[in-house]
């Protein structure tokens, strides 16, 4: 893994964002024909309208390198360029070895490191903190950062509270190592992690290698959740803020895990903040855990929301509980 060393103080620049969806579209009409539901019940309660579904043999490692092939294509960087890869994913294609060695054979990449971190929902920004913190330290150059899920393989489909919410899909940035020396950083500012496994029974599955020896499926506490999320994500929020010196009138977008719409609307209420600065593209993609936030950062820099110089914050929560945020000057 390459070393860097020097004077100065390194940030981690994003310089590419990519995604990749599966091709199949699920509709809430395809679900009322599976559970008693209806696409007035499902929009009402999550802002759900579709999401996408992996087909029969489609894996979580396949989506990771489509988007992680985007990214390095936004970029301007090759494969064999990336000197560490950091996925987030609680659906790895195998137990053994991590979804990440994949994409490393994949993409090129013959040297330095890859390997998987499992914090669920908040995966994503589990990995870029760990990503970024490596490149602070000298320990990478260029690093892709992925949050890639098939949620569907872990999804009760018989149950109507939680069968609605999750899609499957992708995302990734690439990270590049920069100097700062004076002047306003731009790049990730800081991230902030936390977690309470007091409450890991809300959010779980029903199965696992060493319990049951199949990965079971979803089980979740939905009030519980909501109530929960709702003041983790604000609290991080704040700390990420107040870490800076920022406040929340500075940033210029909000870029939230995705759960459902409600848990969003919320969040911005408690911090006083216009859904106009939040993207949101849970309508479309449903819950796809830790690659929700990559797919809503890929999505909003594509369609030119995020520009050069934007400030976004992106909060997230997730089973454990996990929960965090990341800071970030585009």
């Amino acid at each position: 893994m390459a070393e860097i060393n020097g004077a100065g103080r390194w940030i981690s620049r994003v310089v590419g964002c990519g995604s990749a969806l599966p091709e199949r579209r699920m509709t809430n009409l395809d679900i009322a024909r599976m559970v008693d539901t209806t696409d007035d019940w499902i929009v009402q309660r999550t802002g759900i309208k579709e999401r996408r579904i992996a087909a029969r043999g489609e894996h979580t490692s396949d989506l990771a390198i489509g988007a992680a092939n985007a990214a390095l294509k936004q970029a301007g960087i090759r494969g064999a360029d990336v000197d560490l890869i950091v996925l987030a994913t609680c659906t790895p294609d195998h137990t053994m070895p991590s979804t990440a060695v994949k994409v490393q054979a994949a993409i090129g990449m013959n040297g330095g490191a890859a390997f998987d971190v499992q914090a669920v929902c908040s995966g994503f920004v589990f990995a870029l903190s760990v990503a970024d913190n490596m490149i602070r330290l000298g320990q990478a150059r260029t690093a892709l950062v992925i949050g890639a899920e098939t949620m569907s393989r872990v999804v009760n489909w018989q149950d109507r509270n939680s069968c609605v919410l999750f899609g499957d899909g992708a995302g990734a940035v690439v990270l590049r190592a920069e100097r700062h020396t004076d002047g306003a950083p731009r790049g990730i500012l800081s991230t902030h992690l936390h977690s309470d496994g007091r409450h890991q029974d809300k959010i779980q599955t029903d199965g696992g290698v060493s319990s049951t020896q199949t990965a079971g499926t979803m089980q979740l506490a939905g009030r519980e959740v909501f109530l929960h999320a709702v003041v983790n994500l604000a609290e991080a929020s704040q700390e990420a803020l107040a870490a800076n010196g920022l406040s929340q009138d500075d940033l210029d977008w909000v870029v939230p895990h995705q759960a459902n719409q409600r848990i969003v609307q919320t969040l911005g209420e408690k911090l006083h903040l216009p859904m106009e600065k939040v993207v949101l593209t849970v309508d479309h993609h449903g819950n796809t855990s830790a690659a929700s936030i990559p797919l809503a950062l890929s999505e909003a820099v594509s369609d030119g929301r995020i520009k050069e110089n934007d400030l976004v914050l992106t909060p997230t929560m997730g089973s454990g509980f996990t929960w965090g945020a990341a800071l970030i000057r585009w």
